[in-house]
């Protein structure tokens, strides 16, 4: 929300933040030792005191957090904000601007906390699509990557292409396909705004989000992981639907309303869709979401440009999720065949990929050896998310290459950890 300005805005409000995943309010960061010292856990509420000046907060406790010092964020607090700031109700009270002064407006020494014995509810994305303990996320240092090609592999299993009662899938056309970097993902969650903007996904408010009902398409799952809390290496990793080969939501819908498409899509028909949620429940990827409320505002004229109008505005009791925006597939398919020609590679760019600010997100056809997608996925570094289910995803992952400076390094990993 920067520095207030944007606090009107429900579509950032409701963005998770990149290293706590919080929703529609703000925090005080501490570190897990400051923590332990003082009592505090996460949504506790301290006061901050500072010159003179004094201003409560809520706690949230950030692995690699400075030990003796406290973060806080500005922007929050403002009593008139607009219709969506204003509604978020008491964390009006919390405003970091009451701790600025003009010969220390950024940072400064001799703060003051003290436990209040308030709680504040916080809402944070974090854990509510974890995959049961995996280990999603594949680092492999530059020296070991150099001397075994192959490590990356061998940090999971890849079942047989033949071990399944799938019918194997022909593409004569085109086949769709992802690949994202986590070694130059850099967090920022700018893929979730623009799959917000281009695919009408609404807002739901904290109140849901607290339920695990958020209804973002592309999530940016974050990691702690080493032996040092206080001192940990962290990683980001963009999940979108898989787009799986062996689909397991397609198999258990009752009604048929996710199908696989002639080009590889796990398609959504939303007028067949019944809300049964056995698609979601069978998903080991969590990467579905339900309308479980009518989230759509179908009556305020003024949002009516906010739309984007090549996609539906899906109402209560419908599943959805990444479609590939296969809106921008069939838009450039149609000016293919209008000039009498194949689609060319990098053609069509998902939102996703579009808004990507470092390049992490490649979008293209694995039927065309010779596209950019296809070309990533030969490297020794791709690999697929848990990918011992055998469900062959299309959306893949290039693993996280390391390179530091050895003094800098904190104590080994004994594996990935989420946090």
């Amino acid at each position: 929300v920067w520095d207030g300005r944007f606090a009107n805005n429900g579509w950032l409000q409701e963005l998770p933040k990149p290293l706590t995943k919080l929703t529609w309010d703000t925090s005080a960061w501490i570190a897990p030792a400051l923590a332990e010292a003082r009592g505090l856990h996460n949504g506790d509420v301290i006061e901050l005191r500072y010159r003179g000046n004094t201003a409560r907060l809520p706690v949230f406790i950030v692995p690699g957090h400075v030990g003796d010092s406290v973060t806080v964020f500005l922007g929050y607090g403002r009593r008139m904000a607009g219709r969506v700031g204003n509604a978020m109700g008491t964390a009006q009270q919390f405003n970091a601007y009451l701790l600025r002064t003009s010969d220390a407006p950024w940072f400064g020494r001799g703060l003051e906390i003290a436990k209040t014995g308030d709680r504040y509810q916080l809402a944070s994305t974090q854990e509510h699509h974890a995959m049961e303990g995996r280990h999603p996320v594949r680092v492999a240092s530059l020296e070991q990557y150099k001397n075994e090609p192959d490590v990356i592999h061998h940090m999971g299993h890849t079942p047989q292409k033949t071990l399944t009662l799938y019918p194997e899938h022909e593409y004569n056309g085109y086949k769709w396909g992802m690949s994202i970097d986590l070694s130059t993902c850099t967090g920022c969650s700018a893929c979730t705004i623009a799959c917000v903007a281009e695919n009408n996904i609404p807002v739901v408010g904290k109140e849901q989000v607290s339920r695990s009902r958020e209804m973002h398409w592309i999530r940016v799952d974050h990691y702690f992981s080493g032996a040092d809390i206080e001192n940990p290496r962290a990683y980001h990793q963009p999940v979108p639907c898989m787009q799986c080969e062996t689909a397991p939501c397609e198999v258990v819908c009752p009604v048929a309303a996710t199908a696989h498409s002639s080009e590889g899509l796990n398609d959504m028909v939303y007028n067949r869709c019944v809300g049964t949620r056995y698609c979601s429940n069978n998903c080991p990827y969590k990467v579905r979401r339900f309308n479980f409320l009518l989230y759509q505002d179908w009556t305020t004229p003024e949002l009516e440009p906010l739309r984007n109008p090549d996609v539906t505005v899906r109402s209560r009791g419908v599943m959805e999720k990444c479609t590939y925006c296969v809106q921008r597939i069939n838009h450039a398919r149609i000016d293919a065949k209008r000039e009498e020609r194949t689609l060319r590679d990098g053609e069509i760019v998902t939102a996703c990929e579009a808004v990507c600010p470092s390049n992490a997100i490649v979008f293209g056809d694995l039927n065309d050896p010779n596209s950019r997608v296809s070309t990533l996925r030969a490297q020794q570094r791709n690999y697929g998310l848990l990918e011992d289910l055998n469900t062959r995803p299309r959306t893949t992952y290039l693993a996280a290459i390391r390179n530091p400076n050895p003094e800098l390094e904190p104590p080994a990993a004994k594996s990935t950890t989420e946090h």
